[in-house]
């Protein structure tokens, strides 16, 4: 956490464990972005990933003083953001997990390299729920297969199952749209 008085004392963070509305506004200014980005990868809809962020920035300042100094406090922060997400997830209850692994056939696709712009995120976008909130605990997060399945309630073999389809569909979604591109480009 950067200085801003040049005195220890006057750190953010410990102006935030003050409840200082100044120091309050200066961590949001400085984190929403960032937080919406993370909420954004989880929820689709904008509006609910904003109501995520906007909930995790209340549990944040209500809950600073858990907050016990081991590790980045901006690590911390982001941690509430994604489990605020994934609680608003679990709460509509429209995320199915599929137990069998079955092997999808993928298109021909000929092993031509295209370069394109792409936007990761409308692709994470275009993913189930269930595939985009293991892929981003997995790759972004950095969570264990065991932590996945703790944190949502599933078993290990879907928690597997789930990245290796959310794969497999980023993968096809990605070269339909190179092929689709290469199209319009002819």
């Amino acid at each position: 956490m950067k200085l801003l008085f040049g005195n220890k004392k006057d750190d953010l963070l410990s102006r935030l464990k003050r409840q200082d509305p100044a120091a309050q506004r200066i961590f949001y200014d400085q984190s929403v972005k960032k937080f919406l980005s993370v909420a954004k990868s989880y929820v689709s809809d904008i509006y609910q990933a904003e109501d995520c962020v906007i909930k995790a920035f209340c549990k944040i300042f209500k809950h600073i003083e858990s907050f016990r100094g081991e590790g980045n406090f901006e690590g911390w922060a982001r941690k509430i953001v994604v489990n605020e997400c994934l609680n608003f997830i679990k709460s509509r209850k429209t995320v199915f997990y599929l137990d069998d692994v079955h092997a999808s056939v993928l298109e021909d696709l000929q092993e031509e390299i295209f370069e394109f712009d792409f936007n990761a995120q409308e692709l994470l976008d275009q993913l189930p729920d269930a595939y985009r909130m293991v892929f981003n605990l997995y790759v972004i997060e950095e969570y264990s297969h065991q932590e996945i399945a703790d944190t949502l309630n599933i078993s290990l073999a879907v928690s597997k199952t789930q990245l290796f389809r959310a794969k497999e569909k980023l993968r096809k979604i990605y070269f339909q749209q190179q092929k689709q591109l290469k199209n319009e480009l002819v």
